[in-house]
């Protein structure tokens, strides 16, 4: 029993890492930039709009992060006479060297720069510097 238990997990793992693996490559193939040695071991969020991520080299991505590149204010926006087509779109880039905790949001126009790090379950809505240290909701330098 215990062998057919340990068979059914690896195959759930298999799964589970050919989704996630399959969630990257179409993200990259609708436009998103990824450097060199990216890690993401778990489920990722890239959002509707991909094109608008840029991902650079030796970054690691824990699960469940979320990337926010449209605001979601549209919807009441374009009821408004004048306001017909509008669109609130930004651009979400990750530098180098960083590190992206557990279950955080990132929103659009955001640039987090070389060497970082973003606490589990913030919500980042600025940028960060080089070499700096952010966490919480809304997320702060520590």
């Amino acid at each position: 029993m215990i062998f057919i238990f340990r068979i059914l997990l690896k195959i759930d793992a298999l799964y589970h890492t050919f989704l996630n693996r399959a969630s990257l490559e179409v993200a990259k193939y609708r436009g998103m930039k990824v450097g060199k040695n990216f890690n993401m071991p778990d489920k990722v969020y890239f959002g509707t709009e991909p094109y608008l991520i840029e991902i650079g080299d030796n970054v690691n991505i824990a699960g469940d992060v979320r990337f926010v590149n449209h605001g979601g204010t549209t919807t009441l926006l374009r009821r408004l006479p004048g306001y017909e087509d509008a669109r609130i779109l930004g651009r979400i880039k990750i530098g180098n060297n960083c590190t992206i905790g557990l279950n955080c949001v990132i929103m659009q126009d955001v640039q987090i720069g070389n060497n970082c790090i973003l606490g589990a379950n913030s919500v980042l809505s600025q940028s960060m510097p080089d070499n700096t240290v952010f966490i919480g909701n809304p997320a702060q330098f520590l």
